[in-house]
């Protein structure tokens, strides 16, 4: 018999990867208040009786709870309701899967750490600079010293799930370019570790199969820079002999982007590779993969 997870906040970019590398080998029951695909059903996790309930009913082998607001200007702007949504939530998800006696995964970001280091391994002391990134290690916190069996994963900067839920860094450069632009503004002062979702899913389901419980970092092989990753972009597409990257710093986005971010996320996988299960692959990699899989035709 197949065993069972129960995956809540499945409906953005994580959620599509978690489905896809799954949904073959486990019985799963995938929700979100965003029910924008036909393999969701609702839930708002932020209500814990309703949580509870569904989680019980369903009676998983695992619970995965995979949603987060992470638009960090509208964290900044709405404190209150990221912390329900950030924090609170997980403290629910902790409360059911210790009830259940179940292992329970939390996703947490590279975004926890202040970006005074050139990158951060798994047992650097995070120390988070606005609400998001506050939001996001308490939650942490909570499942590492709350939890009876856990996995705690840290991503880095995802890419994935194409046009329809990608809402980060790869899917705004895309629609620039589809857009028909000639020039693209870049910082040149942010470092970090693209996140593929298709490996952290694959990788995060190699933790689980080996019992490997614990915090661990999660980013594909390689740091880099989001002016790196712009020209890598550029070149997979076979546009970067057609449209000019402007270095700019921070602060030419800053009315836009106003959160405070720090100036490195870079994050090393240390324990994965002592442990000897590193699936991620190099961002190059994984991005070109990427591109090919989800914008095929995008462009033209």
């Amino acid at each position: 018999m197949k065993k069972k997870i129960y995956i809540a906040g499945c409906g953005g970019m994580l959620g599509e990867a978690f489905y896809q590398n799954f949904k073959n080998e486990y019985d799963i029951r995938c929700t979100d208040k965003d029910v924008n695909a036909e393999w969701l059903s609702f839930l708002d996790f932020r209500n814990l009786s309703e949580y509870r309930k569904q989680v019980k009913e369903f009676a998983p082998d695992y619970l995965f709870h995979l949603g987060a607001y992470t638009d960090l200007e509208y964290c900044e702007q709405n404190p209150d309701d990221t912390y329900a949504t950030n924090t609170m939530s997980v403290e629910n998800a902790v409360y059911i899967a210790n009830e259940l006696d179940i292992p329970l995964l939390y996703i947490s970001t590279a975004g926890i750490f202040d970006g005074k280091k050139e990158s951060y391994d798994d047992w650097d002391t995070p120390n988070p600079l606005g609400v998001y990134a506050r939001s996001k290690y308490m939650g942490e916190r909570f499942v590492v010293e709350n939890a009876k069996r856990f996995l705690v994963c840290r991503a880095g900067w995802m890419m994935g799930a194409g046009p329809s839920k990608d809402k980060k860094f790869i899917q705004k450069l895309m629609k620039q370019l589809k857009n028909g632009a000639k020039e693209l503004y870049i910082v040149d002062d942010k470092d970090g570790t693209p996140t593929y979702t298709q490996d952290f899913a694959n990788n995060v389901k190699a933790l689980l199969e080996n019992q490997y419980w614990g915090l661990y970092n999660m980013v594909c092989g390689g740091q880099t820079s989001r002016f790196e990753v712009a020209e890598e972009l550029l070149k997979i597409t076979q546009l970067h002999k057609k449209v000019k990257l402007i270095s700019v710093s921070s602060d030419y986005f800053k009315d836009t982007y106003f959160a405070e971010r720090p100036a490195c996320e870079r994050l090393v996988d240390r324990k994965l590779n002592i442990r000897n299960i590193n699936l991620m692959r190099d961002w190059r990699v994984a991005l070109e993969e990427y591109i090919e899989t989800y914008y095929k035709g995008y462009l033209s």
